[in-house]
């Protein structure tokens, strides 16, 4: 029994992370969307193969011809690559530091609360 719940409990957690990890690969995707990304499906068996050995929910820097070019791989929600120039990652990176600006505002907000219970002032 014990160890029917062990396992239980070590499916749940990687359930888990699974779940996290494609909730952070979707936000990530609609941020590179949203900056002018170009979406390229993997519909090829030989763009599949390539993308498998692409390390996944990382930005890539790669140069052909002189271009540089910033691409993302997804090997399991959309099965494609995210490709964009340096103008295009360049937005991206401003989108991710507002979003990253806008949540921290949602986190970070001023009670009118008198906290000098908690010792963080000096009782008047």
């Amino acid at each position: 029994m014990r160890r029917a719940s062990m396992f239980a409990a070590v499916v749940l957690t990687m359930a888990g992370c699974a779940g996290l990890q494609t909730q952070n690969t979707r936000a990530t995707e609609q941020l590179l969307a949203e900056a002018g990304f170009e979406m390229m499906p993997a519909d090829s068996p030989e763009k599949l193969t390539h993308l498998q050995t692409l390390t996944p929910g990382k930005i890539i820097r790669h140069e052909a011809d002189g271009q540089l070019y910033y691409v993302f791989a997804d090997r399991t929600v959309c099965r494609c690559l995210y490709a964009g120039t340096q103008p295009q990652y360049e937005k991206y990176r401003a989108l991710v530091r507002q979003r990253i600006e806008a949540d921290e505002a949602t986190l970070v907000t001023r009670e009118s609360s008198d906290f000098r219970l908690w010792g963080l002032a000096p009782a008047p």
